[in-house]
């Protein structure tokens, strides 16, 4: 088994990696723009040679002809593409690139056209689930109750991570008296408690969950009604109620 690619083929990936990343922010850029964006130093056959493999893998979309020649990153590559996190951090926060808005066309158009698994991938996840099933119905009511409340201690857990606290998994579960992480406790025993609730997600069944997970905490019930940032990154989430209500429906709950 091959574990390293030859130094040129990985020279290549790294290359055609910083293509889909331009890309990305230079959407119908010409073959040209593509190498003074990228500082590319190789030859324009090499150039055509990469553009064609990224094209034929699916990954970059052609527009135009000749000098007109156009491209662009398929819905696909938007989704899935690799990312350079090396290249990324190593640049001040000011300086990165970044999308600064909310993408509506991402759940809009690219989603719905995109696969994200492949039919191997599926089969495995169907089999993992059809496991996790044969499980359940195995388990006494109040066994899988015991695992629920294990996996509210992970959920919290990794929810804490995603706040900025660092608590190991023990110490998390030695706070669970905590209002947070007692909050995602009683969440999860509403859902449990009530299985068919979400069905059907709608916005009034993720108000109702954001209640419970927010009690205490002293944050105002519903969608927000200012703006908000996020610590260490240029993105700006939707700013006003009106946007968000907009964006929600057209969630793939």
């Amino acid at each position: 088994m091959r574990i390293f690619a030859p130094i040129k083929e990985r020279k290549d990936m790294d290359i055609s990696r910083a293509i889909l990343q331009f890309l990305h922010y230079h959407p119908l850029s010409s073959r040209d723009e593509i190498a003074r964006g990228t500082a590319f130093e190789g030859s324009d056959a090499t150039m055509k040679r990469l553009l064609a493999a990224a094209v034929a893998k699916g990954d970059v979309v052609v527009e135009g002809k000749a000098r007109a020649t156009r491209y662009k990153l398929s819905d696909q590559a938007h989704l899935l593409m690799p990312l350079n996190l090396d290249t990324y951090f190593a640049q001040d926060v000011d300086e990165r690139e970044v999308q600064t808005s909310f993408n509506f066309d991402l759940i809009r158009q690219q989603l719905p056209a995109v696969h994200l698994f492949t039919d191997e991938e599926m089969e495995h996840l169907n089999a993992l689930q059809a496991e996790f099933r044969q499980h359940v119905s195995e388990m006494t009511e109040n066994e899988y109750r015991k695992e629920m409340e294990r996996l509210g201690i992970d959920l919290s857990w990794k929810s804490s991570q995603i706040e900025g606290n660092t608590y190991s998994l023990l110490e998390t579960e030695r706070l669970l008296e905590a209002v947070m992480l007692l909050n995602h406790k009683d969440a999860l025993r509403f859902v449990l408690d009530n299985p068919d609730y979400l069905q059907q997600l709608t916005v009034s069944h993720i108000e109702d969950i954001h209640q419970l997970l927010t009690k205490e905490l002293s944050v105002d019930r519903g969608i927000r009604h200012r703006r908000v940032g996020i610590t260490g990154t240029n993105y700006h989430p939707l700013d006003n109620e009106f946007q968000i209500r907009e964006a929600m429906p057209a969630m793939p709950f």
